[in-house]
């Protein structure tokens, strides 16, 4: 199981190999990385030797799509190599859910896919809820699915597909073949009761998904996101508390 560091970003912003260390010593086998470095951001070699030190891998990255312009993509290409990185995800794009827009979105990363294979490095998109409004007869992101190159990868957020109001479980089984990871996440739900954003805490029936998860060899990583701290929890806190959720909820479904 890996974390998404945007789920730590204060915490990273105060002490960054602390918060690594202390999300390796909750049991993590992995992190994504999220744009912040602390002090290796001019050093990716001497953070990928502190991440091995804690027995921690790169289950990925996410970067803003401005990173892999003309001007920055061979610097942003050459630090997530060094990493060991080769997969770039592009978190959030509001093009996606554009109706003017969205094909425009879909040609950058057809380009972004041919480009970053001549470098062995493949791209991908991770979504939101809004991708999951009505679009030609589906959604957006089936429609970005059906346009883009099978080689792109869709990293789906099974927390903002709740959220959007679809069967997760569908889309996992729907786009296997292109997930690289998937995003595990409680979302805050307006007007749910005895609802808590913490997973296992939440109203969320995770039964049919996780069965799903664990049977995909095609999917490496799990990666736990927290994105709200209830019950006046910190980031760490909460992520431990959703942690200790989904280890639970993945040692019943393997018990199975």
């Amino acid at each position: 199981m890996s974390v998404q560091l945007w789920s730590v970003n204060d915490a990273l912003q105060e002490d960054f190999e602390g918060t690594l260390t202390k999300l390796a010593q909750m049991g993590f086998d992995g992190v994504e990385l999220a744009g912040r470095f602390g002090p290796f951001a001019d050093d990716p070699c001497a953070l990928k030797r502190c991440l091995n030190n804690l027995g921690l891998e790169v289950s990925g990255a996410h970067v803003a799509i401005e990173t892999l312009d003309e001007e920055n993509q061979e610097a942003t290409v050459r630090f997530y190599q060094q990493l060991g990185v080769d997969l770039l995800i592009i978190p959030y794009d509001e093009r996606a859910w554009h109706p003017q827009q969205v094909n425009h979105f879909i040609d950058d990363l057809n380009r972004l896919s041919t480009q970053l294979a001549r470098h062995n490095m493949g791209i991908g998109f991770h979504n939101h809820d809004k991708e999951f409004g009505a679009y030609k007869n589906a959604t957006y992101w089936d429609y970005i699915a059906e346009n883009t190159h099978q080689q792109v990868a869709l990293q789906q957020d099974v927390g903002w597909i709740t959220y959007a109001g679809h069967n997760p479980t569908l889309y996992v089984n729907r786009y296997a073949d292109r997930l690289p990871s998937i995003h595990f996440k409680a979302c805050a739900l307006e007007n749910a009761a005895a609802h808590i954003p913490l997973i296992g805490q939440d109203s969320v029936d995770w039964a049919p998904l996780i069965a799903t998860t664990t049977s995909l060899a095609t999917v490496p990583w799990v990666v736990l996101e927290q994105e709200v701290y209830p019950c006046g929890l910190t980031s760490m806190q909460a992520v431990s508390a959703s942690k200790k959720g989904l280890d639970e909820l993945l040692s019943q479904a393997l018990a199975q």
